[in-house]
């Protein structure tokens, strides 16, 4: 996997909301944009766990590891490269990703030397909703959202801890994969507080709209994202995943 095609370049979390009209083009779509039409979680099952499988850029044939673990039906399944200490000359250094090291922090988990993996329950918000959405890819950027409504007059421990992951979703045998992969490309994180107690009929109603930096190599026709929300204390409480219409009935 010396000449894996996947490739990464730093991300950018803190592009500026200079061009409102870019934004709405990378949501919605625009004649400059790739063919395929916006993209969500809209019909489709919340996933009840996550299973993160984390690869240490030095172990080439981890990426082929026939012990791979499997999701299991209705658990959403991603992929972390992390940096190794061969730096640029590691085997998967072009698909490895510094936010593989920030998402180990946040489960307490320390860099594998060669593999691990981590499956997370989402404990479920009864009556709140999770959406997730992308554009078409526009000059290097893919828009993408997420958004949170909770029930009326509904409150939860804040702040809540959004991830927003842009992931590539490679078929069973890329490049020998005994598995599927959703392979994190880029990150986003928003937190988000809770406002004014509310009355019994309001509703709360948290969104985040962002351009994501596309990675050098990424193929912009296989992204999508998956994102997840957390409490105050670090439990899941709700997961989504994006899909995409078959380009023959866009």
């Amino acid at each position: 996997m010396t000449t894996h095609p996947l490739n990464h370049q730093p991300h950018s979390f803190a592009v500026t909301w200079r061009v409102t009209g870019l934004l709405a083009a990378l949501l919605l779509g625009s004649p400059l944009a790739h063919s395929q039409s916006s993209c969500s979680s809209d019909g489709q099952p919340a996933p009840t766990a996550l299973l993160e499988r984390f690869i240490n850029a030095n172990c080439e044939s981890c990426w082929v590891d026939p012990a791979t673990p499997i999701a299991a039906p209705g658990v959403l399944a991603m992929d972390w490269i992390v940096p190794g200490s061969q730096g640029e000359d590691a085997a998967l250094a072009p698909a490895a990703n510094s936010d593989a090291l920030m998402r180990l922090t946040e489960l307490n988990h320390a860099p594998p030397k060669t593999q691990s993996s981590q499956i997370t329950t989402v404990s479920g918000l009864p009556g709140a909703t999770l959406r997730v959405a992308h554009g078409p890819a526009v000059s290097g950027y893919l828009g993408a959202s997420i958004e949170l409504t909770l029930p009326p007059g509904v409150q939860v421990a804040t702040p809540l801890q959004a991830w927003l992951v842009m992931v590539e979703t490679l078929p069973q045998a890329y490049e020998n994969s005994p598995v599927p992969r959703n392979l994190a490309r880029n990150v986003l994180q928003p937190s988000w507080k809770m406002r004014d107690p509310l009355q019994n009929t309001e509703q709360i109603n948290y969104k985040e709209l962002r351009p994501m930096n596309i990675p050098q190599g990424a193929r912009p026709e296989r992204l999508r994202v998956v994102g997840w929300v957390q409490d105050a204390v670090g439990r899941v409480l709700l997961a989504a995943e994006s899909t995409c219409p078959p380009e023959d009935k866009q």
